[in-house]
């Protein structure tokens, strides 16, 4: 690993995703799923990693690296330079384009070598078997490597010698070279101008899409990376999206907080698909949404989990896997995840506002109608049945249950959509059943769930402690921004969600089943700038924002938290949380081009 361990970017297709670091090496892939076992590992595998899990183009007497990627696109370059001026510059991408009417987005990573001068360089590549650490069975073919494991096959093919991926013997690279990973499919042309081609047409494919995003004057280059980078957490063949693309990256150092998000959380989809929405991205709703209608329509009696697999089943039994030393030596690696079991009231509402949009935005193929708003009405009978009930809320603690004011507020949303998607459907009685069922949900959290004597809001109905997802509060419609109730909150907030002067705002500070956090949640550092813009505070919003703007990695991306004293990034990475809140408070604090132009 070299630098700062999440300087990584992120090349994928919305069918997988590779991380890599500053010195080209494939850190982290799973396949042929987000939440597949990785086939490359060394990003869990500590600081002494093993000899399997690997793919790095090593640079011989390397000094340092630079690193971008195509403008607008999900193309990443890097360039390495040894000590006597030679360079190595390796683009790698995930083929995706449109062929034959649909889109192709094959399991496939594609990496063009062009070197400057005479660089030596070393391929080490060693796809991982078991958990991301055994070693595959390999045959070889006449201009192919095959690799055998639990899920499957997968081929290199390569203009390069075979012998400098089997011996991994160091070689002069003195012309353009290409290798094709994926699948074990054969390469049936040649593979120059196949890899050319591809990137030709990726390239054309992410430019376009990027070039129809209805982005803020101001930081258009962190929204647009933003929005690609959201767009690469979505699994397309189901809809679903991922919390991120890892597992086990803990929250702070030696913290125990390790936790696998290569799932689809229903709340955090909710706020992904919203600021897809808001730039003018409606299709990864739409597909979205087909995931949430499978879930809802086999619903039943049952509750509706926070989270599923991306295809859409219950199952995320959670395990410890020992053969993998963790993130910097920073255990346990853990796979899977026991939020599933857990109840979480807030994801009714989830699930209604992602479907709300389908409603009222013309440019939607698929309108939302009566059988959808009869599917979401199943959600809103189990919001108007618990929102009075404890939870292990958003936060999802795991040895405490109690009446979370940010789940009922979730499930006032849930019933308050509702009606008005029953109005826009001239659906009378139900707008009126619906209106009804709002009003008094909220009349309850109004009063069990702000204290009189302090001013604010409470995390927890009765109680005393905050959290920061009550900034939501005004975003939602709850209360509006310049409410004393709202204002209460936020300033109470900002007295003690701050602690020892940090700018950034931590999620709660009370001890958990961890003990206390230790460092910045980041997505709630969004809201609080959010929030801030809502009450007239712009100035400080937009300082902060071009704070936390440079706090990403050196391609712009964010993972879950920020340490803030050091300024470094922790939690799993990317996190689509945090990337939404790049794109919502730049559209709120950008000024508008009417006024630039």
């Amino acid at each position: 690993m070299s630098g700062r361990d999440l300087e990584l970017g992120v090349v994928g297709n919305c069918a997988y995703a590779a991380l890599i670091d500053r010195r080209g090496e494939v850190v982290w892939c799973c396949l042929p799923r987000f939440d597949s076992d990785p086939l490359f590992s060394a990003l869990l595998q500590g600081e002494n990693p093993g000899p399997d899990g690997v793919f790095a183009i090593e640079l011989v007497d390397f000094h340092h690296s630079e690193q971008r990627y195509e403008k607008n696109t999900a193309i990443l370059v890097t360039r390495l330079v040894d000590r006597h001026g030679n360079a190595l510059e390796l683009t790698d991408f995930a083929p995706r384009f449109v062929h034959y009417g649909r889109i192709h987005r094959p399991l496939t990573l594609m990496r063009k070598l062009v070197p400057r001068g005479a660089p030596r360089v070393r391929i080490r590549l060693r796809p991982a078997a078991r958990r991301g650490t055994g070693r595959c069975a390999t045959t070889r073919g006449s201009n192919h490597l095959r690799y055998l494991t639990e899920e499957g096959a997968w081929r290199v093919t390569t203009t390069l010698p075979l012998s400098a991926l089997v011996d991994e013997i160091p070689l002069v690279v003195d012309r353009d070279h290409y290798l094709i990973f994926g699948a074990d499919e054969p390469v049936t042309e040649a593979v120059p101008h196949l890899v050319e081609r591809f990137l030709v047409e990726t390239r054309d494919y992410w430019r376009d899409w990027s070039r129809a995003l209805a982005i803020p004057f101001e930081w258009q280059e962190a929204v647009i990376r933003a929005a690609i980078t959201l767009k690469l957490a979505a699994y397309e063949d189901t809809g679903a999206i991922v919390a991120a693309l890892t597992t086990s990256i803990p929250e702070a150092p030696h913290s125990g907080r390790n936790w696998d998000y290569r799932y689809c959380w229903l709340r955090d989809s909710y706020f992904t698909v919203h600021a897809l929405n808001r730039l003018g991205a409606t299709k990864t709703m739409e597909q979205y949404l087909q995931y949430l209608v499978n879930l809802i329509a086999g619903l039943g009696e049952g509750h509706l989990q926070p989270v599923y697999r991306i295809d859409g089943t219950p199952h995320l039994p959670e395990e410890i896997v020992p053969e993998l030393a963790g993130y910097r030596g920073m255990g346990p690696v853990r796979f899977g995840n026991q939020a599933a079991e857990q109840i979480q009231h807030d994801v009714y509402g989830a699930v209604v506002l992602s479907a709300t949009q389908m409603f009222f935005d013309e440019r939607i193929h698929r309108q939302g109608d009566r059988a959808l708003f009869a599917l979401l009405e199943r959600a809103g009978e189990r919001a108007r049945d618990h929102f009075n009930k404890p939870d292990a809320g958003l936060w999802e603690l795991r040895n405490s249950r109690h009446v979370h004011t940010f789940s009922s507020i979730m499930c006032w949303a849930a019933a308050d959509r509702l009606a008005r998607i029953a109005a826009r459907l001239e659906l009378a009685e139900r707008a009126s059943y619906w209106r009804e069922v709002a009003t008094g949900i909220r009349r309850a959290v109004l009063a069990r769930g702000y204290s009189e004597r302090l001013g604010s809001l409470t995390a927890t109905w009765d109680g005393e402690t905050l959290d920061a997802s009550l900034l939501l509060a005004a975003e939602l419609g709850f209360l509006r921004p310049d409410d004393p109730r709202f204002l209460g909150t936020l300033a109470r907030i900002e007295r003690e969600l701050k602690p020892d002067g940090s700018p950034y705002l931590f999620r709660y500070l009370v001890p958990d089943d961890f003990g206390t956090p230790e460092v910045a949640f980041t997505i709630c550092t969004f809201w609080y700038i959010d929030a801030l813009a809502a009450v007239g505070r712009r100035d400080e919003a937009r300082a902060l924002f071009e704070d936390l703007l440079a706090r990403r990695n050196h391609l712009g991306l964010l993972s879950e938290d920020l340490d803030p004293r050091s300024g470094e990034l922790w939690g799993n990475f990317p996190q689509t949380y945090s990337m939404v809140g790049i794109i919502n408070s730049a559209r709120l604090l950008s000024i508008p081009w009417e006024a630039a132009l």
